[in-house]
């Protein structure tokens, strides 16, 4: 993992051994180009990347290559994101060369929800390939000069090339062996999902750390910091892949409603801290959903500014 693959500043920051700290930011369910200019506005200068989600939860939004290119005009760095759900592997490719030619060097690679979860259930899914196959594609065309077809590519875009790791979904044994398939396929950095379930992730990083991966590969850590008990509660029984723990929904109801929110962000800087000292993880991917303004404070908090400057 020692030499640049690409210009980004996310990677530039993991290599220089800095402990990453990452953002989120969902485009609009339209072309309301001022209120995603005000969210990204939050997250600059207080993180090294922002991912741009791709109509995650398979709801149509605003594309993850648009809202990418709104914000490097913005000032921040860009993580787009691409689901194999909406394009076959021309869309893709075209999609990559696009993305890069706008000054994108970050892409992460998912599957995505599927469409029943969202607004248009009858929609059809492409998967004409899926995430470890595009993990591959996008490592073929960058270090390879590829496309999937075996023809050359004139300039090759150089991605630093992410993807995703649910260290809790089921089979939980398979889980360190996913992450290694991904690492093996080509990923140069992993997000987990949303961690609420420490005890389950400090076990799920030392598998990770007893084969090694964490050498070959840098893993942040997904936080997802909790508004209220209520939210806990629906996301531990409607959101897929979930695993939070009752004693973490007792401790937001143990408290009064107006500060519930205040106890969500205490147990997300707790993790934080424990994932400073923690072997194996690099980082922190910060998912405040619909939250983006309180991440400056959160970021404060947790003791990651300044970002550094490399």
């Amino acid at each position: 993992m020692s030499e640049l693959k690409s210009g980004s500043n996310l990677e530039k920051v993991l290599k220089a051994g800095h402990f990453a700290f990452t953002g989120e930011c969902g485009p609009p369910k339209g072309a309301n180009v001022e209120h995603l200019k005000e969210k990204l506005a939050h997250l600059k200068g207080h993180v090294d990347a922002v991912n741009m989600t791709d109509n995650q939860t398979a709801v149509v939004r605003m594309s993850s290559l648009a809202g990418s290119a709104i914000m490097i005009g913005e000032g921040s760095e860009p993580n787009f994101q691409m689901v194999c759900r909406d394009r076959n592997r021309l869309a893709i490719m075209s999609d990559i060369l696009g993305a890069y030619s706008l000054g994108i060097r970050n892409m992460l690679c998912l599957s995505g929800d599927h469409q029943t979860f969202g607004n248009h259930p009858q929609a059809k899914n492409v998967h004409d390939i899926d995430s470890m196959q595009l993990i591959a594609l996008v490592k073929k065309m960058r270090d390879e000069g590829k496309f999937m077809n075996g023809e050359d590519i004139d300039v090759p875009p150089k991605m630093f090339i992410g993807a995703a790791c649910n260290p809790f979904a089921d089979p939980y044994e398979y889980r360190v062996y996913r992450l290694a398939n991904k690492i093996e396929a080509g990923a140069d950095f992993i997000q987990t999902q949303c961690i609420f379930n420490m005890d389950k992730f400090r076990d799920f990083m030392k598998k990770v750390v007893d084969m090694g991966l964490h050498e070959k590969c840098y893993i942040l850590a997904g936080v997802t910091p909790m508004k209220n008990a209520g939210m806990a509660n629906f996301m531990s029984k409607f959101v897929p892949g979930m695993d939070i723990p009752e004693s973490l929904i007792k401790r937001l109801k143990g408290v009064d409603k107006k500060d519930q929110a205040e106890e969500g962000i205490k147990f997300a800087l707790e993790q934080v801290e424990e994932f400073k000292e923690m072997k194996g993880v690099a980082g922190v991917h910060m998912m405040a959903i619909e939250w983006e303004h309180m991440v400056p404070e959160i970021a404060e908090r947790a003791g990651v500014l300044p970002r550094p400057a490399v």
